[in-house]
């Protein structure tokens, strides 16, 4: 009896213990409160489907996570592993070797008119890397405020750089972290290349992410994770200078965007949204309990391939999906080239590569 008694004690005290960690241990965030609008259903334009179940995998060697992708003047297909690695490709998939290792996280990428690639990486900044592989930093702080986690990069037809800094407070290897804080710790930004200066156009974003230069040059768009929205910052005309909201409550957690510099914007859903999250997100405390737990009880991506096709006003033309287990799943990046999207992915180690239909 003694014995038994002792053994609950012992039960009681180590509940008490754990109920105390979940509620007081230290996280290295100040949670803000927001409460999401109730998520679309995967009806109507958003009706579930299998077309990209015909998506193809080619294989980029040894390696995780080929997010950035970029194909340059003469059709080669560029990606970037999460161990600083740019791999290249040639147009039919072959020869593979590596381009550049910038020793950090490249991540959204792009050729500029002069064969550099220039290149958003999360812990070095804005690159630039020369035809024969050397690397050259652009710029990795505006208004004095460092990047610390440089992430998605278009160009437009003057040479001006958009990009974005997803967050100025946690490093990419702690996303979740920004996430679940829901701060406003992301940046619109802009690097002038003949006068070398870096430009603030928006500040306060959730988690800022993909960016595209539209076809007309009329204005710029910044995803912004957190929100599930894309925000448009006007480049000309009237409402030059301001920014506003080019679609809202997204079914999933939008990530990497590109023109095809015609009629169309990519968006790559990452994966669809998380229910918990958004029932935790209008209370801060108990997102702090999120952190607490052992990293597979948090939230984490689910395997789901998903990606829009937007017109410049922001309806949906394209809608294509696959939920089966072998998907090419979490993509990150869609980019159009010569009657194909290929795909970057927090999740493979390949790209994918889905024929658009005639």
């Amino acid at each position: 009896m003694t014995y038994l008694r002792g053994l609950v004690l012992a039960l009681v005290a180590l509940i008490a213990i754990a109920l105390v960690y979940l509620a007081f241990w230290p996280v290295p965030i100040v949670p803000v409160a927001w409460t999401p609008p109730v998520p679309p259903e995967l009806t109507g334009k958003y009706q579930q489907n299998s077309l990209l179940a015909t998506t193809e995998r080619i294989s980029l060697g040894e390696g995780y996570a080929p997010e950035g992708l970029a194909v340059d003047a003469q059709n080669r297909i560029y990606a970037g592993f999460d161990d600083g690695r740019i791999m290249r490709l040639q147009p039919e998939g072959t020869k593979l070797e590596t381009f550049a290792n910038t020793n950090g996280r490249p991540l959204g990428m792009i050729f500029d008119g002069r064969g550099n690639l220039i290149v958003a990486d999360a812990n070095k900044g804005l690159l630039s890397i020369a035809p024969e592989g050397s690397i050259s930093v652009l710029t990795t702080q505006s208004d004095g405020v460092p990047f610390r986690c440089t992430n998605v990069v278009d160009i437009a037809n003057d040479g001006t750089i958009y990009f974005s800094d997803a967050s100025h407070k946690f490093p990419l290897s702690n996303y979740k972290g920004d996430l679940i804080e829901h701060g406003a710790n992301g940046r619109l930004l802009s690097y002038n290349p003949n006068t070398k200066t870096t430009t603030t156009l928006l500040r306060d974003l959730s988690f800022a992410n993909g960016v595209a230069v539209s076809p007309d040059q009329s204005f710029v768009l910044v995803v912004e994770t957190g929100k599930y929205r894309i925000h448009r910052y006007w480049l000309t005309g009237p409402n030059q200078g301001q920014s506003d909201i080019f679609i809202d409550n997204l079914p999933g957690f939008p990530d990497g965007l590109s023109s095809n510099r015609r009629d169309k914007f990519w968006l790559a859903l990452v994966t669809p949204r998380d229910k918990t999250l958004d029932t935790l997100l209008p209370y801060p405390s108990l997102r702090k309990v999120i952190l607490r737990l052992p990293k597979f009880l948090q939230p984490a991506p689910k395997r789901y391939s998903f990606v829009l096709g937007l017109d410049a006003n922001g309806s949906v033309t394209a809608n294509l999906q696959n939920g089966s287990p072998d998907c090419y799943a979490q993509i990150a990046n869609a980019v159009e080239h010569n009657g194909y999207l290929y795909f970057g992915s927090i999740g493979e180690s390949t790209i994918g590569r889905y024929r658009l239909p005639q």
